[in-house]
């Protein structure tokens, strides 16, 4: 499921011409460092990135669909950052620090 699910983020990003620079999926969670073209508002492209592995995995795997209540895959938030005030190597350290927990 968890190839499954990064391949749907891949895919979802590659349509809104979303350049995923850095990303970790852990066991609960991801990380990802992304370069969206200006015209795109984070919203948006959050709302894709969680939203379409969502559907999709409850679909094929309906199985799941019994142990999340109110059919929320993912939790309702998300945390972003703007990289201008670090470097991009101290940026893409983040999610390979934060992949284990």
């Amino acid at each position: 499921m968890r190839e499954r699910i990064h391949e749907i983020i891949i895919k979802t990003c590659v349509e809104m011409y979303v350049h995923i620079v850095k990303g970790v999926l852990g066991l609960d969670h991801a990380h990802m460092f992304l370069s969206a073209p200006p015209k795109l508002s984070l919203s948006n492209v959050m709302q894709n990135i969680k939203g379409r592995p969502s559907r999709r995995i409850q679909i094929e795997f309906p199985e799941l669909c019994e142990g999340y209540w109110g059919r929320q895959f993912w939790a309702r938030g998300y945390f972003s950052a703007t990289s201008g005030n670090v470097t991009d190597d101290i940026t893409t350290q983040y999610p390979e620090f934060h992949s284990s927990k």
